[in-house]
């Protein structure tokens, strides 16, 4: 029960003490968990200093968060598959001959 009540009050005291009012700063709060939950409840992209804006979720820093043009393009970073050493590997445990 104490960590809910922990949350509570700090989520309270956020909402209360942020610069925006206290529906925006709610949605500031949980915009910070990435773009899939901000754009769950509001859509769209978010701009540098308004609601939802977090520098996180502005790869390319130009002040636009969660824009829609650099989630529909492709990984720029493709990297290929490497194969595998002459041994047996489960996960990242690597089992070699001696």
């Amino acid at each position: 029960m104490l960590p809910v009540t922990t949350a509570a009050i700090a989520v309270t005291v956020y909402t209360r003490t942020s610069e925006f009012g206290r529906e925006e700063a709610l949605f500031h709060l949980i915009a910070m968990a990435g773009c899939p939950a901000a754009e769950a409840i509001i859509p769209g992209p978010f701009f540098e200093g308004l609601p939802g804006y977090h520098r996180r979720n502005d790869p390319d820093g130009d002040g636009i968060a969660c824009d829609p043009q650099l989630q529909a393009a492709p990984p720029q970073d493709v990297q290929t598959a490497q194969p595998e050493p002459a041994g047996r590997a489960v996960g990242n445990a690597k089992f070699l001959r001696p």
